[in-house]
């Protein structure tokens, strides 16, 4: 007899659990049918499950961590990286050396939180009319925000990319809009295709982009949503409307370029906060989250675990007056770091206005447009940031645009997508390798008939 449940369909359980967590008054047993209206009857249900929404967006497995993490270890190569792994965890190991066996435990919890989240965001927009009229857009922007944003890395980390081979017969993620409440064999959901997981999430992120305010605390905004916009056309190499996303978030006047030593929080073990650059951050406090890039990436100084070292190889690409080079330190046994996460309860960046400044240029660039401004303006202004010299428009080309990427997203998760997109090798690997894509988790394969297994597992 099998045990084991698809996390597609065992996330509907998640959704009473996590609202029992927040009310024990709530009695939701843990059974096979969840019944909704149990655990949904107010205002505040409706909005502590939003919260739990970001709280699961916010894990260590999705942009708490491994999302951000793991897009590194996979666009570099052991013996000429621009990262060294020296942890003993087996997940990110296997990534790092392209050596992903069928049961890797973090392509198994990645997947789990993403679905599990995003089975709180179909909840939330199953039971808007549980909120005030005057609440409705913006809770539905938000879970739409979510839930677009992790159907977009689902895709990329579990599919073919974008132009490798027919989008339309290549095989995605499943799709899944409304709340899991059954379990049963009616819910075994095949994988979509992945031209209909990224239209998807194109629906979700522009009705996000229209129906978010454009402040929002902490929370998602419509300067967040198109900034994700930008992301999702650019990995399309849709150049026009990755130009008009980016303007948008430019042109909106909500975020100002900061001092490079202000883009990210350089003090130790203190409280996190954003700075008029960020679009959108997972926010850590001494009480609640946890950095899993300080983890990683911070030495044991800085209560991390030293797992991931810089290479001078990296260091060599800055020119000598380039003062984003300035953002590493060697620590007490000579590892170099990044500061970018030196902060154990610093906020994690996901979204900054440096990026949208070289996704309108690049994006300008390859459609012979000048959306906003020229693209020499906008990669000088990053450049001008940095204290390096300008570009002459002679030196403006393709291979300096993407290189200035390089430099200013560093370990910030957008490589392995900037290398699959530009159909680069990772090292002797070709861009479109089944080894730079995660399995589907051998438990859904198990227990989901109607799911394929990608190429190579």
């Amino acid at each position: 007899m099998k045990t084991k449940k698809s996390i597609i369909l065992a996330s509907a359980m998640s959704v009473g659990l996590w609202l029992t967590s927040c009310n024990s008054q709530l009695d939701i047993k843990p059974v096979n049918s969840v019944a909704t209206s149990q655990a949904l009857t107010t205002a505040a249900d409706l909005n502590a499950l939003l919260v739990g929404a970001y709280d699961g967006l916010s894990s260590v497995n999705l942009y708490g961590g491994s999302l951000i993490r793991d897009g590194e270890l996979f666009a570099t190569v052991p013996t000429d990286g621009d990262v060294l792994w020296t942890g003993t965890f087996t997940g990110p190991q296997q990534i790092y050396t392209k050596n992903i066996l069928v049961n890797n435990d973090q392509a198994d919890v990645t997947w789990t939180n993403a679905y599990r989240t995003i089975n709180i965001c179909n909840t939330v927009l199953a039971n808007l009319k549980l909120a005030a009229t005057a609440d409705q857009a913006r809770m539905e922007g938000e879970a739409k925000f979510i839930r677009g944003s992790l159907y977009f890395e689902l895709v990329r980390f579990y599919a073919k990319t974008w132009g490798d081979g027919d989008p339309n017969a290549n095989l995605g993620v499943p799709i899944v809009t409304t709340p899991t409440v059954v379990l049963d064999a009616n819910s075994n959901i095949p994988r979509s295709t992945v031209a209909a997981v990224y239209t998807q999430v194109l629906t979700d992120l522009t009705d996000a982009e229209a129906k978010l305010p454009a402040s929002n605390s902490f929370f998602a905004t419509k300067g967040a949503a198109g900034a994700q916009l930008s992301r999702v056309y650019l990995q399309k190499a849709d150049y026009p409307n990755a130009a008009n996303a980016a303007n948008r978030v430019i042109a909106s006047a909500a975020y100002q370029l900061v001092t490079i030593e202000n883009v990210f929080d350089l003090r130790e073990f203190q409280n996190g906060a954003n700075t008029a650059e960020t679009i959108f951050a997972v926010q850590m406090t001494d009480q609640d989250g946890i950095n899993d890039l300080n983890t990683f990436y911070g030495s044991t100084e800085e209560g991390g675990r030293g797992d991931i070292e810089i290479t001078e190889n990296f260091l060599n690409q800055f020119a000598a007056d380039d003062i984003r080079a300035q953002l590493f330190y060697q620590d007490g046994v000579g590892a170099i770091r990044t500061l970018k996460f030196v902060n154990q309860y610093g906020n994690i960046q996901v979204l900054r206005l440096g990026e949208m400044y070289l996704t309108r240029a690049e994006a300008n660039f390859r459609a012979g447009t000048s959306v906003g401004v020229a693209p020499l303006v906008d990669i000088n202004l990053i450049r001008a940031r940095a204290g390096t010299t300008a570009l002459t428009a002679v030196q403006l080309t393709l291979a300096n645009i993407l290189k200035e990427r390089r430099l200013e997203l560093a370990f910030e998760g957008t490589y392995i997508h900037d290398l699959k997109r530009t159909k680069s090798n990772v090292g002797t690997l070709p861009y479109n390798s089944p080894k730079l894509i995660f399995p589907i988790p051998l438990r859904e394969i198990t227990t989901n008939p109607a799911l394929v297994q990608n190429p190579g597992y």
